[in-house]
Formats: C-alpha cells, sequence, structure tokens
C-alpha cells in the first residue's frame, strides 16, 4: 500500500485573511518520488518560486529513483561503478556520513534486502532465512566508496535512497524558496514537511502527527517556523502475509528483517532535512532507549550541526518529547496519548 501522510499541515491551502489580497499566494499539487506532495507560498513572485520547486523535485527524482532506469542510483546499481551528478554525490556522501553515525541503523546499502522482501511493491513476500542470511553481507557503508563525483560499490552490492532523498528534496526546496524571496510557505512531501515563517494570521504554522494507531486522526500537533519536520513509522507501509503475520516496511540492516521496534513512529525537528529524514528511520529501528540515548550524546557534543528535537510515540501510549518542543507541542482533544517530557 502507498505510503500514508503522517504529517498534515493545518490549513495549509488557506492563506486568504483580511488584508492578504495584497499578497500574492500560490499552492501546487503533484505526485513524485512516490508520493502526493502539496506546495504553498505567499510573498511576491510565489507563484514562480513554486514552479521552481516543482521542477526541481522532478529533476532530484529523475537522479535518485531506485526503479528509473535512467537514474543515477540505478546506473550505479547495475555497473558497480558510475559518474554522479554533483546531487547525487553529495547526497550519497551525506548517507554514508549518516549512515556511520547511526551506527548502522540507517543504511543506503539495504537495498538488495529491499528487493526481496519488496514490501512497497505490488508483490511482496517473505524471504527465506537462507536468503536473508546471503544478503546480510552485503549490507554496509563501508561497501560504498564516493571520490568526488565517482561512486563505486562492492560487488552485488546496491543502494536505495528511499529513505533520505525526499529529505534532500525539501533541502533545495527551502534553499529555492529562500532565493526567490519568498519567506511564508508549507512543503509537504508525503512525510517530509517544511515550514517557512508563519500563517497569514502571523502565527506559527500547525504540524498535525498522524495517531500511529488510528491513522485517521490527529495525535497532537506542533507549532513551527522555519523548520523541517519528518516521521517514520511501520504503520505507514506493510503487507500481511499468508498465514496472518504484518510485516511492516522499515527494514532493520543488522538483521534483515523488519524493525522489532517498541515505537509506533518518531518524529524529527531538524534545521536539516536530509538529516531528519535519515533520523527518523534509524530512531525507529533503534527502538526508545536506544534513540533517547543517541539523541542524549548528540546534544552532549554540542554540535549545531547535529542539534534535532524529536517526538518518540511509544506502544504505551507515551508521546516522549525533547525540552526543545515544550512550548510547540500539544495534544489534540480528544486524542488518548499521555505528553512526557524528555531530561538531556
Amino acid at each position: 500500500m502507498r505510503r500514508l501522510t503522517c504529517l498534515l499541515l493545518s490549513a495549509l491551502l488557506l492563506f486568504c485573511c483580511t488584508g492578504c489580497q495584497r499578497e500574492e499566494s500560490a499552492s501546487l499539487e503533484l505526485f513524485a518520488m512516490d508520493t502526493y506532495m502539496t506546495l504553498s507560498a505567499r510573498g511576491e513572485g510565489a507563484q514562480d518560486a513554486l514552479t521552481a520547486v516543482s521542477r526541481e523535485i522532478n529533476r532530484l527524482e529523475q537522479l535518485l529513483s531506485r526503479t528509473l532506469p535512467d537514474s543515477d542510483v540505478s546506473r550505479l546499481n547495475l555497473q558497480g561503478a558510475a559518474q554522479l551528478n554533483t546531487d547525487t554525490a553529495v547526497l550519497l556522501q551525506q548517507a554514508v556520513a549518516l549512515s556511520r553515525q547511526t551506527e548502522g541503523a540507517f543504511d543506503v546499502t539495504i537495498a538488495p534486502l529491499v528487493n526481496a522482501w519488496a514490501i512497497t511493491s505490488d508483490t511482496p513476500r517473505v524471504p527465506s532465512p537462507q536468503e536473508i542470511a546471503q544478503l546480510l553481507p552485503l549490507v554496509g557503508s563501508d561497501h560504498i566508496t564516493v571520490t568526488g563525483s565517482t561512486a563505486q560499490l562492492d560487488e552485488r552490492c546496491a543502494i536505495d535512497l528511499g529513505g533520505i532523498g525526499k529529505g534532500y528534496a525539501s533541502d533545495r526546496a527551502a534553499q529555492l524558496l529562500k532565493e526567490h524571496g519568498i519567506e511564508h510557505a508549507a512543503i509537504s512531501l508525503g512525510g517530509n514537511v517544511y515550514v517557512a515563517g508563519t500563517r497569514s494570521d502571523g502565527t506559527p504554522w500547525q504540524v498535525g502527527l498522524q495517531d500511529p494507531a488510528n491513522t485517521g486522526s490527529i495525535a497532537l500537533r506542533l507549532a513551527l517556523s522555519d523548520r523541517f519536520a519528518v516521521t517514520s513509522g511501520g504503520y505507514q507501509r506493510y503487507f500481511t502475509a499468508e498465514d496472518g503475520t504484518v510485516y511492516q516496511h522499515i527494514l532493520d540492516p543488522k538483521t534483515g528483517y523488519p524493525a522489532q521496534s517498541d515505537l509506533l513512529s518518531v518524529t524529527i525537528v531538524s534545521r536539516s532535512g536530509t538529516a531528519a529524514d535519515a533520523y527518523s528511520t534509524a530512531l525507529y529501528v533503534m527502538g526508545q532507549q536506544e534513540a533517547i540515548l543517541f539523541w542524549k550524546g548528540l546534544m552532549a557534543d554540542g554540535d549545531p550541526e547535529n542539534d534535532f528535537d524529536m517526538i518518540l510515540i511509544n506502544n504505551q501510549r507515551q508521546a516522549l518529547y525533547t525540552p526543545g518542543l515544550a512550548e510547540q507541542v500539544t495534544l489534540e482533544k480528544e486524542s488518548s496519548y499521555v505528553l512526557q517530557a524528555l531530561t538531556a
């Protein structure tokens, strides 16, 4: 089944209010990178800015897709070595660094396992333990060598940038909006959201997080400005085997099986869409205890490049949030979750 949008922008397209007629507002919808996307902006040149963003998203899809035969990723996977577009090379370098930082909880070389399970395809299957054991040695960032714009893979290895590509696209969208002088915008690339400035009434954007146990409702909301927010969870895509076992789509690179996590969803709030995308997957795979330790470790390092906030929704109906979101997070009135603050 297609990935469900887990971040919903409240009143995304509702820019009109008293006095707003003096400002240009625009909105655009498209389907790219296997997800439905909505783009909205307010300010002089808003329509031109969104057109530029949509073109960039489509351009990146042509480079980063694992299923398009002429993409950089497909050529690299097929040939084992390839000269890459600058964007592809930069993203692959970032992906390798994030894999090492998360000790393999996020890893783009998981493609052979993704192919074996085929959970997001029309013909998902359960690989045998023997097949998984044969594929596991092919997974690991050490199998990739990136030198400038050239990349090389070890024999039989392959990459899948699906867990980080939309994050990179959202970073590029934010950059293009800035270049066009747009200070107020909301970009939703499936479960990857970027919000700039404020809504038309001057208040922060309201980003709603789906209830993992009831995807038709919102569990809580985040009031955000000039931030990226990305959510990952096993409820987004899954399939049910003939014996009734449900297998979710996020694979653990260390075991080769769908992650057995005590978390229902992970939301990362960051200044980097690329990092937020990778972290949301990695921390879900880690599970609650390791995810909290990972966050504390990065906070202790004091490197602003690694700074992020998060919300962990666990299977005990708790929504754990980091201190930076204390003034931004609110539960929906009918939500059955309990908010609980984390400490660094």
